[in-house]
C-alpha cells in the first residue's frame, strides 16, 4: 500500500510541474533575464522536487502503517541480538598453580582475571553469555545471560571437573556442544572464546562452527616452559597445539599468562559487520531515512533557487 501512494504522488507531482514549467516559460524573460534561461543546474529542481514528493509519501505512509516500534532496554531484536560463547576448560590441570606473571595463580584464576579484564573492555551488556564447561565430554552450564554475576561465580575456581567421569581432555567435544548452542542463532551474531591450558588437543577431528559464530578466540593460560606434573605427566600450557586450533577455527591465539589480551585482538573479535550495517535495517529506518531525504529536498531546494537560480540581476548597475 505505501508503494501505491508514493505512486499517487509521483504522477500527481509529475503533472503540477509540467503546469509549472509551462507557467514559467511564459515568464522566463521576466524571470531570468534576456537569455530567458536560468542557471543550468536549475533543470534538474523539478526531478528532485517530484522525488522527495514521493520519498516524503511513501515515507509517511509506511510509518502509518507499519506496527509502531517501541524500546525497551531489556528486549532486542532477534536479528539484532549478539551472543559470547565462552567454552572454559574445567580439567584438573585448570587447577594447577604455575599461572600470572608471577607464578602464584591457579590457571582456573588466570582464566577469570583475563575474563575480567575483556569484560571491562568490550560492551558486555549488548551481549548474552553462554557458559559450556568442558573435559572429557562438555556441560553447558548457562545459556544466554546478561547477568555477569552468573559468570563470575562460574569462574570462581568452582570444581566442575568432578561433573565428568573421564581422564583425558577433548576440547573437541567441547566445540561440539558450542556448535549445538550457536546453530540456531542468526548469522555472525557470535564470539566464541577458548580458555584452556592446551593440556590435550587431538590432532583431528575439528568440529566445524555454524555460520553464526563470527570470531574466535584462543586465549591460553598456565607456564608453557616448565610447567607442572600431574596424573604422572608434565603439563604445560601448550602454544603450538592452541595456535593451530585457532588457526584450523579461523580465529586468534593470545597467550595470557602473563599478559592480558590485547586490544586488538579484542577489537577484532567484537568489531561489528560493517557490510551487513544497511541489511539490518528494517523497513521503519528506512521510512525515515526516505523523510529525511525528502524534507531537507524540499526544505533546502527554495532557498538554492532563490539564490543560485540565476544570475541575472535587473537594474542599473
Amino acid at each position: 500500500m505505501p508503494l501505491f501512494i508514493a505512486a499517487a504522488f509521483l504522477i500527481i507531482a509529475i503533472a503540477t510541474e509540467a503546469i509549472h514549467t509551462i507557467r514559467v516559460r511564459r515568464l522566463a524573460h521576466l524571470a531570468f533575464g534576456p537569455s530567458g534561461r536560468p542557471a543550468s543546474w536549475v533543470v534538474l529542481a523539478a526531478p528532485l522536487r517530484v522525488l522527495a514528493i514521493a520519498a516524503l509519501a511513501w515515507g509517511f505512509a509506511t510509518l502509518l502503517m507499519i506496527e509502531p516500534k517501541t524500546h525497551n532496554s531489556q528486549q532486542t531484536d532477534a536479528a539484532q541480538q549478539r551472543h559470547v560463547v565462552l567454552l572454559l576448560d574445567v580439567s584438573p590441570s585448570m587447577r594447577l598453580v604455575d599461572a600470572g606473571p608471577e607464578g602464584d595463580q591457579s590457571r582456573m584464576q588466570r582464566a577469570r582475571v583475563v575474563l575480567e579484564s575483556f569484560f571491562d573492555r568490550v560492551p558486555i551488556r549488548q551481549y548474552k553469555v553462554s557458559v559450556v564447561a568442558f573435559y572429557n565430554e562438555a556441560i553447558p552450564v548457562v545459556i544466554d545471560t546478561k547477568d555477569l554475576e552468573v559468570v563470575r561465580n562460574t569462574l570462581n575456581d568452582l570444581p566442575m571437573h568432578y561433573a565428568f567421569t573421564g581422564k583425558d581432555t577433548n576440547l573437541f567435544k567441547g566445540l561440539e556442544k558450542v556448535t549445538e548452542i550457536a546453530k540456531p542463532w542468526e548469522p555472525d551474531s557470535a564470539v566464541l572464546l577458548v580458555i584452556t591450558d592446551g593440556d590435550t588437543v587431538p590432532g583431528k577431528g575439528m568440529p566445524k562452527l555454524p555460520t553464526s559464530v563470527r570470531d574466535v578466540l584462543v586465549i591460553g593460560v598456565g607456564d608453557p616452559v616448565t610447567g607442572k606434573f600431574i596424573a604422572g605427566k608434565n603439563s604445560r600450557q601448550d602454544i603450538s597445539a592452541l595456535r593451530q586450533v585457532a588457526t584450523r577455527l579461523g580465529g586468534v591465539f593470545q597467550n595470557a599468562n602473563n599478559q592480558h589480551v590485547s586490544s586488538t585482538a579484542i577489537a577484532k573479535v567484537t568489531q561489528e559487520v560493517k557490510n551487513r550495517r544497511w541489511q539490518d535495517l528494517s523497513q521503519r529506518e528506512y521510512a525515515l531515512v526516505a523523510i529525511s531525504f525528502g524534507a531537507f529536498l524540499i526544505g533546502t531546494l527554495p532557498i538554492l533557487l532563490y539564490y543560485l537560480g540565476t544570475f541575472w540581476r535587473p537594474g542599473v548597475r
